[in-house]
Order: C-alpha cells, then structure tokens, then sequence
C-alpha cells in the first residue's frame, strides 16, 4: 500500500484523546485480557537465558547463538510470522569488535613529572578506528561539561580550537544554581534535575568527535552516573562493538574513556589546578576552557574482528487490512556482558534482571496478543535487540535501517528489566510528559488501581541509556517503563533500597542472577498495563505524538514531512 496515503491519513491528526481512550476497554480489565501472562512461564524463561550454559550472552558468541535460537523458536512455537520481510525472523546487525590490550598505560606529563595509570583499575580506554595500533601523544585541555547547546546560551568551547587535543569532561550536564535559590538546579536550564541529552557520555564522544579532538576522557563520578567505577570497567573493558560503517570508525576521536575521580584530581595537581575549583566554575556559563599544560600518552593495540549478530523479529499481522501496514514495536534486548572478569569465583555476566528478564516478558508480551481478541487492528511487532550494552547497537541499527518504515510506525514499548520484587501502587515512566503515550499509560493505570508517576531518579539520564531512546532519536513515540517503589505490604523506602542495592552489588555483575526472594506478581501487573498500551494504540483511530518541548517532536514531524513527498 502508498505510504503516502497513510502518513497524509494522520500527518494532521490531533494527539490521542484521554476519554476516547479509556473508552476503546471495551469494559475489559487489563488483567482480564491478558489473562494468560504467566509468571511460572517468565521465570523459567529467564533461568533458560541466564544459565551457566548461555554464557552471559554476549553478541558473537555461543552465547548469542543459544539465546537467538530461544527466541526464535520461541516465535515460532507461539504462531507469529517471521517479521523480516525476506520471510525470516533475523535482522542481521554487522558489527565491528574491537579489542584493546589491557597493557595499555595513559601516562599524564607536565616538565619533568609524570603519573602513569593502569588499564581498568585507573581508567579505561577504547577506539572506533579499526586500526591495529592507534596512539595519541597530545596537550590536554579541560572543557567543563563539553556542552554546546545554543537554546541555553551555552557554549563550554568558547571557539578554543581543540583539534588534536585530548579533551577532559565532566559527567552529566552543567549543574546550573537557580538565581532565585542557589540550593536548587535552575529548571530553565538543562531542565535543572533531570538530565538532557548533553549529560550523556555518548553525547561527549560525539562533539568530541565533531571538533576534530584526538582524544576524550570523562571524568567518573559514582553519585551522579548512578552506578560505580566497576560497571564502567566491566561495561568497557574486553571486546567492545561498534556497527561497520563506511569510514571504518576514522570519524570518531582515536581514544574515547573514562578516568576515576580520584585519579582526575592527580592529574589537576600535576596541572597546578585546583579539580573542585574548577568543576564549580564549569556550572557557570562564563566558564572558559582550561590548558592543562599537560600531555596525555596512550596506545591502543588492537585485535579486530567483523561479526554479524542479529536482531530477532516477529510479527502479528494486524486484522484490519485498511492499517495492516502500521506497527506498534515491543522491545527487549537479548544480550549481556558475556563472560568477564572473574567475581568471588565466577566469571560469567549472567545478566538475569538486566536482560533476560525483559526478554521473558516480551515473550508473554507475543503469546497474549496471539490469544487476545478482538485481534488488533494494526500489526504489532515483537523485537528482541543486539547489543545494547555495547552502546543500544542493535536498536539503533533498526531505527535507521526499519523493516517497516519509521513513519509508519505509531510507538515503540521497551522493557530493560521486569519488576521481581512483587506489586507496586504505581508504575515509574521515565521522561514522563515527552509523549501522549504517557496519557494512555494514566489511564490503563487507574484501571488497575494504580498510580503512573515521574522517574526517581531524573538526574541519571535513563531515557538516553536504553532500546527506546534510538527509536526517540528517529522520532518515534517511545515508552520506557520502570517499575514502582511503593512496594504493597513493604515499608516506606523499602523500593529505593533494593533498587539501590543491585546497582551496587549486582548490576553488570556475574551476581546478577535469578535470586530465591524474586517474585513476579508486580511484573505480570506491569506487562498487563503494557500491553494493554500497545493494544489501545494499535486499535486507536489517530496516532500518538510527541508534546510541544520535546526534544524529538522536531525530528517526528520532518520524518512525516518526507514520508509525503
């Protein structure tokens, strides 16, 4: 069918309608209709992708190949259709694999001194450029956040020339004071707690990239990343991937990494600078960069791989011929950190919450809507992705290569890590209030009796760190849920606590494994609620849209712009 007849059907259409949603229940309960969402089925799914015998999953690997077999069969074994168009159930992802000898030193000299750190313990390092040996032997100069956003008035280059320099930045986003209460973050600015696209460690290489620099190191701060120095050692240490591209990675600065804090601050003693002076001038828009009259020595060597990993797709047709040819996407991500460095006697990454978990729940996510009827109006289809933890690789291979054209697509609902914990009062949507999305989420909720609040955490960026953000940053509507805190029958603060104890004793970690605490009742809650989104969406009569200050409304309405010419 014309794409262009159904983009111009709802090019001009207004967001969704709350009532007309609510109304679309047909007077069934979420819990109702998706009834057969079972919790037994979830969680021998997720024993399955996290056993000794998947190794963690890591893309090209045995690992890989027993986890996209699962789900494959899985596919096949509920009744869907292969969802690539070729007629099968595989998006081959090409992939670059990069790995560094961890030999490697990054040596600071200023006259006659000089500080030598070691790989991992001290910083880490790695390169897109697919070289055998990359090296940089540069002055080093401090850039504040490494931010040049023109709609706050904010530029942290103020037209130094940084090409061939290695360049430190900060973590996050300027923390700009309110000039009314200098105790709070100004909202006017990088929208005060929450972080924006700018605080993102890829948003850092990337301008980098763009100013010519030959190097990039983000300086590590536990408290405002929201996870410690060793899961950015885990996640960037080994093999790390990119997707092939043209330029064989030569676009990119030649070193890109992280240093520990403590570290950073040797390394402005050496310079005669004071680090805490000078993280508090970099929050002021009148912050200039800093020589550091410092030079930075590192080479990489390299052993180089290309590797096809694949995304797994399946589809359930829509029953409505008129819109059979738009799509509401569910997503997990299939992989895990592989097998790493070994952790109080084990060495496999098993990765059970962060992701096998998802994965169990899109599974169910594709057997309830083969079951549920009225079948929907549009096609839904379910995408297990590559690489995210090698930097969203698989998603964002999909986003800019669709199987179905983005502009035909009306939403994307991604799950990174189900709820184990039991029920919850409320479901969290991180980055609520970008789309009208969230609307239909409000009121799938006060059907359950539950409340839809904001992230808790808005200062650590999670909207940009999963599956959903590569389909935000094509436009598409996208929803990233995260389970609620207010725990039933827990005490107040319990929710925050366990959250805060996997980030610190699990999360990247071989630990991560299914525990005998784990209960699902509030996962199932969760994936009814989701489901129940998607179905409204796919059977609604307009499509949904990004609200006005979203940062990808703009890119929404180009990609619909294009679609009809």
């Amino acid at each position: 069918m014309d794409i262009i007849k159904h983009v111009t059907c709802f090019a001009a259409v207004v967001p969704f309608a709350f009532g007309l949603l609510a109304a679309m229940a047909n007077a069934a309960e979420p819990a109702g209709r998706w009834a057969g969402i079972s919790p037994d089925r979830m969680l021998a799914n997720i024993k399955t992708l996290s056993s000794d015998e998947y190794e963690g999953r890591a893309p090209a690997s045995k690992g890989e190949e027993l986890a996209t077999r699962f789900i494959e069969t899985q596919f096949k074994e509920i009744g869907l259709k292969p969802g690539n168009p070729d007629g099968t159930y595989i998006q081959n992802v090409p992939m670059v694999g990069i790995t560094a000898d961890p030999a490697a030193q990054l040596v600071f000299r200023s006259g006659g001194k000089h500080s030598a750190l070691k790989f991992a313990e001290d910083f880490v390092a790695f390169t897109k450029h697919q070289e055998p040996t990359v090296s940089v032997n540069a002055d080093m100069i401090f850039v504040g956040y490494g931010v040049v956003a023109p709609e706050y008035q904010w530029d942290d280059f103020k037209g130094v020339d940084v090409k061939g320099k290695v360049i430190v930045v900060l973590i996050n986003d300027p923390p700009v004071p309110d000039p009314h209460d200098p105790s709070k973050l100004d909202e006017k600015t990088f929208k005060g707690k929450a972080m924006t696209y700018y605080g993102r460690w890829t948003y850092k290489f990337e301008k980098a990239a763009e100013k010519g620099a030959a190097g990039c190191l983000i300086v590590h701060q536990t408290a405002l990343a929201g996870y410690p120095w060793d899961v950015v050692k885990t996640s960037n240490t080994g093999e790390q991937f990119d997707l092939e591209t043209a330029d064989k990675g030569m676009s990119r600065a030649a070193i890109e990494g992280w240093m520990t804090l403590e570290r950073a601050k040797e390394l402005f003693a050496l310079a005669g600078k004071d680090f805490d002076a000078l993280e508090k001038a970099a929050a002021h828009r009148d912050f200039h960069p800093v020589d550091l009259g410092v030079t930075a020595s590192l080479t990489l060597k390299n052993t180089i791989r290309r590797i096809e990993s694949k995304n797994v797709v399946a589809k359930l047709e829509g029953a409505d011929p008129k819109v059979r040819d738009e799509y509401v996407i569910f997503t997990a991500h299939w992989d895990h950190l592989g097998i790493g460095p070994e952790v109080n006697g084990d060495k496999i990454y098993h990765g059970a919450a962060d992701n096998a978990s998802g994965v169990a729940g899109l599974l169910e996510w594709a057997r309830a809507f083969t079951k549920v009827r009225p079948a929907p109006r549009r096609s839904i289809l379910f995408l297990a992705v590559t690489g995210e933890e090698k930097g969203l690789l698989g998603s964002q291979y999909y986003a800019q290569r669709p199987l179905y054209p983005n502009a035909r697509t009306l939403a994307e609902i991604n799950m990174d890590g189900l709820n184990v914990l039991g029920p919850t009062k409320e479901i969290e949507i991180i980055g609520l209030g970008q789309s009208t999305l969230d609307d239909v989420v409000k009121a799938v909720a006060a059907e359950q009796g539950r409340q839809v609040k904001p992230d808790a955490e808005p200062e650590k960026g999670y909207y940009y760190r999963s599956d959903h953000f590569s389909f935000a940053k094509e436009g598409v509507p996208a929803l990233d849920p995260e389970s609620g805190l207010d725990y039933i029958g827990k005490p107040a603060g319990w929710g925050m606590e366990m959250r805060n104890k996997f980030t610190a004793n699990d999360y990247h970690q071989p630990s991560d494994q299914v525990k005998p605490y784990w209960d699902l009742r509030g996962a199932v809650e969760d994936l009814q609620l989701l489901a129940e989104v998607g179905y409204r969406v796919a059977n609604a009569k307009s499509f949904p849209s990004w609200k006005t200050g979203s940062e990808f409304k703009a890119r929404r309405e180009e990609a619909l712009k294009q679609a009809r010419q």
